[in-house]
């Protein structure tokens, strides 16, 4: 594979496509008690994994991110507002008929932070080829599509035009599965139809499983590697995986963490390791980059790396 199929020091920008969401983050000690009350720590948080992602990227030293995404009415400005101040360059469409996307993130007191999902995608994934422009590539040495928009029409038109785009201008194309529960839903053979020709997979764990029928997750890592240039599988507090050519190149460890919400730790982990392949890391490199993203992303609440105004 040449150094710009790679993804490598490209110099150019990083442009997102993807999904921007409200996150309403509600953290609990013990189990939940089904028809009373459970104490929780709730926070209303920008979110989204496409979102999260350039957020990350941007973070971690990506000087020119991008994100194109959809948004309702109700909350568009608070949400370009919150991407301005994490330094990502905004095109968010407004849609008229639907709110922006909600996810109710239940995160349980156990050592890991586990988290789960009620997610109502809302104007997200109504993104349709008609928002998208090939002038939105100009200058990008590399664009990520979130998983999440696959998973549902006219979404996975748009990414198809996107991708099909990048290809045509021979912008290397990284996606990240984003949801083993959508994924299961879709397919694995659809979902992997709608992304050959993509660079660069990231799928997490149980993704990697889904996508092969295979437990281990280095044998899905390497039979993946023969359909992808590269494949990196994000193992959470494990680390992750690298491949290539059918073969598991780098098995790299986590650093310690002590979890306070697992919300967006895959997201940071893409994000840093977008940010470094930009800037020249190899996929080593890059690897232990998003492992180490994903293990300061765990010890945040929701899913984006610190507000800069809340920093202040």
């Amino acid at each position: 594979m040449s150094v710009r199929a790679a993804g490598v020091g490209l110099g150019g920008a990083l442009l997102v496509v993807g999904d921007v969401v409200t996150d309403i983050v509600a953290r609990h000690r013990t189990a939940l008690a089904p028809g009373t009350d459970t104490v929780a720590a709730i926070r209303t948080v920008p979110g989204g994994a496409g979102a999260n992602v350039a957020c990350w990227a941007a973070h971690r030293g990506c000087p020119d991110v991008r994100l194109v995404g959809r948004v309702g009415a109700d909350s568009a400005a608070w949400h370009e507002a919150a991407l301005t101040r994490a330094g990502v360059r905004s095109r968010l469409v407004v849609d008229a008929g639907a709110p922006t996307g909600t996810v109710i993130c239940l995160v349980d007191g156990g050592a890991a932070a586990e988290r789960t999902f009620l997610t109502d995608s809302g104007a997200a994934l109504r993104l349709s080829p008609a928002d998208w422009s090939p002038r939105d590539l100009d200058g990008v040495a590399l664009l990520h599509l979130s998983g999440y928009l696959f998973f549902a029409e006219p979404s996975r038109a748009a990414a198809r035009a996107a991708l099909s785009a990048a290809r045509a201008r021979g912008v290397p194309v990284s996606v990240d599965p984003a949801s083993a529960g959508f994924l299961a839903e879709t397919g694995p053979e659809r979902f992997l139809s709608a992304v050959d020709g993509v660079a660069v997979l990231l799928p997490s764990r149980d993704e990697a499983r889904l996508l092969t029928g295979l437990l281990d997750p280095a044998d899905a890592a390497a039979q993946l590697s023969r359909r992808f240039p590269a494949v990196v599988v994000k193992l959470g507090a494990d680390g992750a995986l690298v491949a290539r050519n059918g073969t598991v190149l780098h098995r790299l460890p986590a650093p310690r963490a002590r979890a306070r919400d697992s919300t967006g730790a895959g997201d940071a982990f893409t994000g840093a390791f977008l940010a470094a392949r930009l800037t020249g890391a190899d996929l080593r490199e890059a690897t232990a980059e998003g492992c180490d993203a994903g293990a300061r992303a765990v010890e945040r609440t929701g899913g984006r790396p610190p507000d800069p105004a809340t920093a202040a």
